[in-house]
This record gives structure tokens, sequence and C-alpha cells, in this order.
């Protein structure tokens, strides 16, 4: 019997990240997956030291709030602000000084290369993580020092950790049994969130019966199912092969504005946030180096790092040599090259570095002999409605990405000379 008790002590405590991932207890917040916590669940579920119904977890696991109830009427969308939050885990400030507001009913993407902070933020927001500074808001309710089961938000994570015994049907409902809601109101959520994911006609089968990008339909819709505040998404498409990720970008955006959430959602894949964000903020070293739409990250964005990070981008550094007009000249070792002059122009004489997108960069001469640029075909590849070259330009060691839309041939043999040219006002002139 003491060594039994050893390992339930043991389960409780390697349990702990996961129960705080996964509390059904306050008035409507609910964890819709589980990321690596979900393996040791799926576990410790199935190899448990005694029979046990999934109602009768210990406390670690599932913190339960007796008498909780949902509110019959649906709930109405809430912004979310983050005011100067900084964290800092094991030594290390993980986020320094943030500050964004997410409007209600927005889509808000959280996007940045590995250690950037943005799963830290995601999770601050949830309440997983305590900020050592800085406060965070849904609507005027000041929820910094709430714990998850109170703040009455949802989150989806990378896998779905569906129960593997029960319908899709009972995966949905779990949560609101564990509330004892009335079981025609539990039938009646149920059909909703799986008529808004278009899962209505599997309530029946079982997660074994489904595709990854049907099961990750089941977690949101078990998130849809308890009406929360704000909808969390963790990478929740990273485990989906290419295909159903690109079928899943746009199913995720009609939920969440059919639903009417505000939603947050981590993501490394840049075309996935420029596909389906209202806004997005790109994190680097735990602040944000620039928040707007896609269109405004991608075609300007604020500082080289962001560029190279959102997509494709040939970089060209010079010297501001004249602004007029509204057109800067830039000095390169490429010839003097002409570009749009941005809102707060540097000064003459300043060191620049221009931002010329593969796209923006076209095959032939440009009329007037314009922002030209010569060059070697190291590599081209032909892929029906465009192509993709990889040019270096004379005596240089470097390399120009050009992508060419509407190809009037198949693919140029290596070594062919080209002419390049673009556009002043498709280069941006970046100062940081």
């Amino acid at each position: 019997m003491g060594n039994r008790d050893q390992k339930s002590e043991v389960s409780e405590q390697r349990a702990g990240d996961f129960s705080a991932s996964l509390r059904f207890g306050g008035p409507r917040s609910v964890v819709a997956g589980t990321g690596r916590e979900g393996l040791f669940f799926c576990l410790w579920f199935f190899c448990p030291p005694l029979p046990f119904h999934p109602a009768a977890l210990p406390a670690s696991l599932f913190w339960l709030t007796s008498g909780a109830a949902c509110r019959d009427t649906p709930r109405v969308a809430v912004s979310i602000q983050i005011r100067d939050v900084s964290a800092t885990l094991g030594g290390r400030r993980i986020l320094d000084g943030i500050s964004v507001e997410i409007a209600a009913g927005e889509l808000f993407f959280l996007l940045g290369p590995s250690g950037c902070g943005k799963t830290t933020l995601l999770r601050s927001v949830a309440g997983f993580v305590k900020p050592s500074a800085g406060t965070i808001h849904f609507g005027d309710e000041d929820v910094t020092a709430l714990p998850p089961e109170q703040r009455e938000a949802a989150m989806v994570f990378q896998s779905y950790a569906l129960w593997p015994h029960l319908t899709v049907a009972q995966n949905v409902a779990f949560g609101l049994e564990l509330r004892k809601l009335p079981a025609a109101e539990i039938k009646q959520r149920v059909a909703e969130s799986l008529e808004v994911v278009k899962m209505g006609d599997r309530a029946a089968a079982r997660p074994n019966e489904l595709s990854g990008g049907q099961q990750q339909r089941v977690a949101l819709a078990r998130a849809l199912a308890v009406r929360p505040r704000c909808l969390l998404l963790d990478e929740p498409l990273s485990n989906l092969d290419a295909k159903l990720r690109h079928e899943m970008r746009g199913e995720i955006r009609r939920i969440c504005k059919l639903a009417e959430l505000t939603a947050i959602y981590v993501t490394h894949d840049q075309k996935e946030a420029l596909a389906i964000a209202d806004r997005l903020a790109v994190l680097e070293e735990g602040r944000i180096q620039q928040c707007g739409s896609p269109w405004e990250v991608y075609r300007k964005p604020a500082k080289q790092s962001v560029a190279a990070f959102i997509g494709e981008a040939n970089f060209m550094a010079g010297t501001l040599q004249a602004a007029v007009n509204g057109v800067c000249a830039v000095a390169t070792r490429h010839g003097v090259l002409r570009v749009a002059a941005p809102a707060n122009a540097p000064a003459v004489g300043q060191a620049v570095t221009l931002c010329i997108r593969p796209e923006a960069l076209r095959v032939g001469e440009a009329a007037g002999g314009v922002n030209q640029l010569a060059g070697t075909v190291r590599d081209s590849v032909f892929l029906g409605e465009l192509a993709q070259h990889l040019v270096q330009p004379a005596g240089r060691d470097e390399e120009w990405r050009v992508l060419e839309l509407r190809p009037q041939r198949a693919a140029f043999p290596a070594g062919t000379p080209v002419t390049l040219h673009f556009a002043p006002e498709d280069a941006v002139l970046l100062t940081g």
C-alpha cells in the first residue's frame, strides 16, 4: 500500500503543470488540448494505480468548483489589454515590457523565432505564467492575479487530447457534464458547437476514426461549448500535414468569426499568420518589434529582422544620397537606386538598407533604365504559374531571389546573363 501511495504522490506531482492546462473549475474556463503534458496524461489515464472514472480524477488534475454553471446567454467578445508585461523564468527575462491592445472579436497572431516569448505571452494571458510586472485586462476587468479557472478563457494546444474511448459528442460534452449542467442544455450546446465546426454528422464517431483536421475541429468544438470570453490557440495546426494545415486555416478563421470570439493565436508559420490574421505582432527577444495588419507588416516592415522573418527578402546596404519629391536616392555597390521615401525619412548621408521582396524584382529592362540590376542566373526552377530564380550580381559574392509571375519561358539555363528591375514603390528603406 505504501508503494501505491508513493506512486500516487509522484503522479500528482508530475501532473502539476498539466493540471493547470486542464482545469475545469470556475465559471467557464477549459483548456481544450495539451502540448507535451498530453503524453503523460494519456499514460496516467490508461495506466492508473486503481480503476476509476474520469470524473473522479484527483484535485491536482481537475480543479472543480462545485455548483459552477455556465451562463445561458451567448458570451459577448471581450477586448484584451496587455500593459507593460514582463516575465522572468529561471532567472532569464522572457518578456520585456510588452504592451498591446487586442480589440473585441479580433483574430490576433503572435509570431516570431523560437525563444522570442510568444508562447510565454499566451500562457500569461491564460494565467499559467504570472507576470513579474505589468497587467492583463479582459475588458475592464484586471485578471492579472486571477487563476486560469476564473478567467473564462479556453485554450487549444497542438495536441488534441481527445478521450479515445468517448465519441465526438461525448468529448465535447465532457467539461459541461463536470459542471452538472442539465442534460438538455448539454445536448443543445454539443449540437451547436459541432455544427459550427461542421462535425455534426460525426457526433457518434470515435477519435481514431477521424483525420487530424477533424480531430482539431472537435478540440475547437470542445472549447466553444463552454462559451469562453476569449480563445487562446497555441500552434493548433502544427501536427497536421501541409494540405490539412492549408485547409484548416480558413476554417479556424471562419469558426472564430462565426462564434464572435476574441482569439490570440501563436504560430511560427508566417503564411498561416498572413492568411487569416486580422492583425499580428512579431516578437524578438521578448519584445514586440512590429504590430499591424498582415499587409502592413509584409509590405512595410519596420526593421530588417521583421522583413527577414515574414517571407523572403533581398537586402542591399547603402547610403542615403538625396531625398526629393518623395523619392530617395540610395548609393549602393550596384549603383544609385531610387525608392519611395518613408514617412520618417532618414538624414542624408545615413547608412540604410533596401528591402526588396522576390516578387518585386522583374526580369527585363526597365523603362528609362531606373533601378536596373545586372547579374547571372545560378539556378532557375519552373513551377507553372511562377518561376523561381537565383541571380548572382556580376563580381559579387551574394545572390538575389527572384519570383517571376507568369514566366515566359520554362527556366533559365545556369549562367544566363539577365537584367532585373524594380519599381521605387516596391522597395522599403530600412534604418534598423
